[in-house]
Order: structure tokens, then sequence, then C-alpha cells
């Protein structure tokens, strides 16, 4: 090792949230183990989110001193967070920067353990499982921050007047509650939940892991959004054999112009993918032989042996309405201060919805975490700006890149295509709300 870093050193990708560790390298794109970061060529790629080294910066884990995290939970009053995902721990960890000693207590449904959601789409080709995936432990997480880390627990309603959080293990009294709880799939009734699987947590992706681990398989994916689309290259890439079934003609009908979506359409029956546009399932059964038979309006119908459902996410609303939470495609929030209609209750990540628009996007979640853990702590004010994250596309073989989000029925200019690379953008009042790029060529010709 290297007299000059005596230890090995961790680079945050600004955008997707990615670590890279000189240690571990990156061999899928060619990085060997121990390859250090100033040695990365410069067109070196983000293996999730494309963005190039430029976009890392040294990442140093907090050092915090915390009061000592007790056997028996605390009854006294304190910050009460319900959700132990990216924006769980990101709340709690944008707390702890900024004071030591509040109490703060977890909420989890799962075992609370950290991960890096946007690598389940890309997993199953780099060979990684579900102890690969887990970067640290939540009972590790909790006695590092000095929480009180409540797992396996499910809360059942908030009484808000009485700064009450009721859950499956008793009664929580707050003095600030954060709501980090996610979103869930959203499961059409075509597509029974039993014979279906879902990737949106680590549990349900590593049930599926395991049972792709016999071998290469038939797997129908439902869903052409971005999901879809990752996850089928990566099945491909992993040697299995992939149908991928929307109601439109092209992935991403909802997001791309129709140029771009037959583009990527077309890229995806390259690498192997066969696309179905345009198929309207009426039903899926189990077989005698395990397998699954998937029926179409057409009066067709295709044998698998997985169906993975890649149909979108909803918050559930059922807390959220009792408590008296204003609610609209998710729980709705103030864009500078992220505080619900309530006024000892914040939310963040998956489950919010800024002017009735749902935020699931992970670049967000770390400043949504800051401004909600200066405004709980009455900290010098340090406001959420809300604006439309960069969107990308982790699809290896033709990469997307969009900033600012589309207007609907809003014409797209091309701006530049070839082979390799299509530029598209969206214009409303002579200002440019939407640039899109499929591909990784180089723009330098659109200047």
């Amino acid at each position: 090792m290297s007299s000059e870093f005596p230890e090995w050193r961790q680079y945050l990708c600004r955008a997707c949230g990615l670590i890279y560790d000189e240690e571990q390298g990156d061999p899928d794109s060619g990085l060997a183990p121990g390859t250090r970061f100033e040695d990365i060529p410069d067109d070196w790629e983000c293996p999730l989110c494309g963005v190039t080294k430029t976009d890392f910066e040294l990442f140093e884990k907090p050092v915090v001193t915390v009061i000592e995290q007790t056997e028996n939970f605390s009854s006294e009053p304190g910050i009460v967070v319900v959700g132990a995902g990216l924006s769980g721990w990101a709340a709690v960890e944008a707390i702890r920067q900024l004071d030591q000693q509040v109490p703060i207590t977890l909420v989890s449904a799962c075992q609370g353990d950290i991960y890096h959601k946007p690598e389940l789409s890309v997993a199953i080709s780099r060979g990684l499982d579900k102890a690969a995936l887990i970067k640290e432990t939540g009972i590790d997480a909790a006695r590092r921050l000095g929480v009180q880390l409540m797992s396996a627990t499910f809360v059942v309603g908030i009484t808000p007047e009485l700064h009450q959080l009721r859950t499956t293990r008793g009664s929580l009294t707050y003095t600030t509650l954060v709501l980090a709880q996610g979103a869930k799939p959203a499961l059409p009734k075509q597509l029974p939940p039993s014979l279906c699987w879902r990737v949106n947590d680590l549990t349900s992706w590593s049930g599926m892991q395991q049972a792709l681990a016999k071998g290469p398989q038939k797997i129908a994916i439902v869903g052409a959004g971005m999901i879809g689309c990752e996850i089928a290259e990566d099945f491909i890439r992993a040697g299995h054999q992939v149908a991928l079934l929307d109601r439109n003609e092209f992935p991403l009908a909802g997001l791309l112009p129709p140029l771009a979506s037959k583009r990527l359409a077309e890229n995806l029956t390259r690498l192997g993918v066969d696309y179905r546009g345009e198929d309207e399932i009426t039903g899926i059964t189990e077989l005698s032989n395990g397998q699954k038979q998937i029926c179409f309006k057409q009066g067709d119908a295709l044998e698998v042996d997985q169906v993975l459902a890649a149909t979108g996410l909803m918050t559930d609303n059922r807390i959220a309405r009792h408590a008296g939470l204003d609610f609209e495609q998710g729980i709705q929030v103030d864009p500078n201060t992220l505080q619900t209609s309530e006024p000892d209750i914040y939310a963040l990540g998956d489950c919010i919805s800024i002017q009735g628009t749902p935020c699931r996007f992970i670049e967000p979640i770390k400043h949504q975490a800051k401004s909600i853990a200066h405004a709980i702590l009455e900290q010098d004010a340090s406001d959420y700006k809300h604006s439309a994250p960069v969107i990308r596309l982790k699809t290896r073989s033709l990469p997307l890149v969009m900033n600012g989000l589309p207007v609907a029925g809003v014409k797209w200019t091309l701006i530049y295509e070839d082979a390799e690379t299509l530029i598209m953008e969206q214009e409303v009042e002579n200002h440019i709300v939407a640039h899109l790029k499929l591909g990784s060529g180089s723009q330098t010709q659109a200047a």
C-alpha cells in the first residue's frame, strides 16, 4: 500500500450516492481492487448512474460522540423517525451532526440494515448477494449514532394532539416525528402478490436473488419503466431469458418522446430482451410444473419461471389519513421546510409529495434530511430548495440522462442524432424545461 495514502479511501457519487471503495475497486468496469481514485481514467463512469469521476467527492463518514445506547428503550420524549431506509438513516445522521445528545428512536419494519437501494437493479449481473449489499447492520449503525432501534416494529397509528406514535411494540411519545416510510410497489389486481416478485427493498430482492441462483431461467418483467428496463438488462447480463411487458408500444412512454423511447426498445431487443409492447395482461396462474402462465387480452399466453412486477410505486395513505395529514399522491409537505400539515411532524423521501407531485429520487434525500434536522433543532435556517433532480437510467448499454421534468403535450425538439447518441430538448415560453441525452456519445456536436 502506498505510504502516501496509508488507508484506503472512499469516494461518494454526488448524483446517486454510490460509494467507490479503493480497496474493492470496480472490477466490472476494469478497475482492479486497490485502484486509487486518482489513477481512475477520466472517462470512467459511475456503474450506477453514469456520471464521470468529476462528480465524485471524498467520503468521510461523520464521527460523532453520542450518548451510550441503553438496553431498555427510554420513555423520555425525543425525536422519533419512522423508516430505516436511506431517508430514515439520512435524517438520523443529519440530526446527530447537529446534536449528539438528543434522544432519537428509529422505528423500522425490517432489521434496519443500511444498503444502497439503487444497487438492487444492477446487483444480479454483478454477482452480489444480500450480505455484499449491506454496508452496515442496523444494530451497528444504531450503536454508532446512539439511536434506540426498534426493528421488526410496525406503526399502527399516530395521534398528533397527544404527540403519540402507536406501534406493535407499544406507544411512543415524541417531541418531533419524522416520517420516512418510503413507498410500496403498486400491484394491479391482475398480478397476484403470491406469484410476483417485487424488488423495492432488500428482503424482497434477496428472495428473488435466491430463486434465480438455481441457474438460467425464463423471467417476465411486467412494466417497462425505469426499474423494469434496468433490471431487464441486468438479468440478460446474468444469463437469463427476459420478456419485458408493457401496455405502451415502447418503454418509458410516459417520460420520453417517442423517438427516444423507440431507440431504447431497439437497444433492449439487441441485447436479447423480448420486448412486448401494447400487451395487456388479464391474469397469472401457477402451473403444475411450478411455472407461471401469463394470459393476455389478445388470447395468447406466456409461460415463465419467474414474474417480476415493476409497475410503479405508491405511498400507503392509511396512517397519514387517519392522523389527519394532508395527502395527495404522498404525504404533502411544505416545499421549503418539509413539514407536514401538523407542526411537529416532518416527512422526506419516497413517501412525500411536493405540490401534488411525488418526490421519489435519491439525489434530494440528503438535502431534505439537512433541512429537517435544522428545523427540528432550531438551528440556523437551512431551507430545502426543491428542484427537478437529474434522472438517470442505469442501462449500461444505452445510458439516459434527463435534466428537468418534461411537460405532457409539449413538443420535443431534436438537437442531435447519430448512431450512438440522441439529444432532445423541450421548451416552454422560451425556457428549456427538459434536456434529454440518450447514449454515451459526446455532446459536443450539439453545442
